[in-house]
């Protein structure tokens, strides 16, 4: 924090945005310490402290709640990508008549930077990309995809995104490992542009536990790919069931299995979905639509 305050007095910022929750609980404090007129935040997501009930995370979601009590009652704004995570710190107690909630469609997606690709020909590809955490999913989606391509051994199965066992959640390096070495599953590792590989897919799915807005999920969509995943906050937005996706329970591998067989009995739904997620993604989640509220709200 001290850090952050010597940056920002050099910097003399007329306003200050935050967004994610270390910037949030520690710039927002220090940019009103030194004088910032109007401070803002965003509420990215939840995260590994709301996802769990160890001790651990009970322990260090109590400290969490304190300190974005009195970070956002110090800010002009608070910015939530979902309704769920509005409810939920008004629930804990965080949100007071003092704080101004303001409500924008996540992040936005860059829709000419992700414009609609052709589907690849051939059988369907099922994408996930996510870091391998046991809460975005990725146990299911393999366990999914086993069950799968024992019925439908042409289909793919791909996960892209790194694996980092010192993370909280992180899935096991030796369950990792095991799938390497598994035929339903591809481990695509890490990549700086993931354009390549949903232009390459059929349908993508993210299984998350909880999200902010999944941007995965909006670049897929603006790439004109039909979607799976979870009826859990964050992700349940980005879908309208049985137009552009489905949604499915959290935690729960029959039910995503079944969603993922009806584009394998079904593939007419993949590009009839895909075009109408793109129609959702122009419409509600473009990012130049999304900026325009928060400039709004920001006064610029």
């Amino acid at each position: 924090m001290r850090a952050l305050k010597r940056y920002v007095c050099e910097i003399r910022p007329e306003k200050l945005f935050a967004y994610t929750i270390k910037p949030v609980v520690y710039g927002v404090p220090a940019a009103r310490w030194t004088g910032v007129q109007e401070v803002y935040a965003m509420i990215t997501g939840m995260g590994y402290l709301f996802t769990g009930e160890t001790p651990k995370q009970r322990a260090l979601r109590a400290v969490a709640r304190r300190l974005y009590r009195y970070a956002l009652r110090r800010t002009d704004a608070v910015f939530f990508q979902n309704p769920d995570d509005q409810a939920l710190f008004a629930e804990l107690g965080i949100l007071d008549g003092a704080v101004r909630p303001v409500r924008v469609n996540g992040s936005g997606v860059h829709t000419e930077r992700f414009p609609v690709a052709p589907l690849p020909a051939g059988p369907p590809v099922f994408l996930v990309i996510a870091r391998l955490l046991e809460d975005k999913g990725i146990v299911e989606f393999v366990e999914a995809a086993r069950r799968l391509k024992a019925r439908y051994p042409e289909a793919r199965f791909q996960v892209l995104g790194p694996h980092d066992p010192g993370l909280p959640h992180a899935v096991p390096t030796g369950m990792v490992e095991a799938w390497r070495s598994d035929p339903a599953v591809e481990l695509l590792g890490q990549r700086k542009d993931v354009r390549p590989f949903l232009a390459a897919s059929s349908v993508y799915v993210l299984p998350s536990y909880r999200e902010g807005t999944p941007r995965s999920v909006l670049e897929a969509m603006s790439t004109g790919r039909p979607v799976v995943t979870t009826d859990a906050p964050g992700c349940r937005e980005t879908v309208v069931e049985g137009e552009n996706g489905f949604l499915v329970p959290p935690r729960t591998v029959e039910l995503l299995a079944a969603a993922m067989e009806r584009f394998l009995e079904e593939p007419a739904l993949i590009p009839a979905m895909g075009a109408r997620s793109r129609e959702i993604a122009e419409a509600k989640y473009d990012v130049a639509k999304v900026n325009a509220v928060i400039l709004e709200a920001m006064g610029l």
